[in-house]
C-alpha cells in the first residue's frame, strides 16, 4: 500500500486518466473530488461489497434456476 500526505487542492494521479483531488477537510474527514473515464466504475468500499454480493446472490439464482430446467438423461 502507497501511503501518500496532501494537502487541500493537491491531486493524486493514478495511471494517465484518474485524479484523485483533496476537495475539503474538515476534522477527521476528507472530501476527495475523483476524475475518471466513464468506463471506469468509482464506488465507497461498501457500495461495491453490496454490488459484489447482489452479483453473486444474482449468479446463484440463475444457476438454479438453469440448473432447475436442465433435461438429463436418466439411464
Amino acid at each position: 500500500m502507497l501511503i501518500l500526505t496532501r494537502s487541500l487542492g493537491e491531486t493524486i494521479v493514478i495511471g494517465d486518466n484518474i485524479h484523485i483531488v483533496v476537495r475539503q477537510i474538515n476534522g477527521n474527514k476528507v472530501r476527495l473530488g475523483i476524475e475518471a473515464p466513464k468506463d471506469i466504475s468509482v464506488h465507497r468500499l461498501e457500495i461495491y461489497e453490496r454490488i459484489q454480493n447482489e452479483n453473486v446472490e444474482g449468479f446463484d439464482l440463475e444457476f438454479e434456476t438453469l440448473d432447475d430446467n436442465q433435461d438429463y438423461d436418466k439411464d
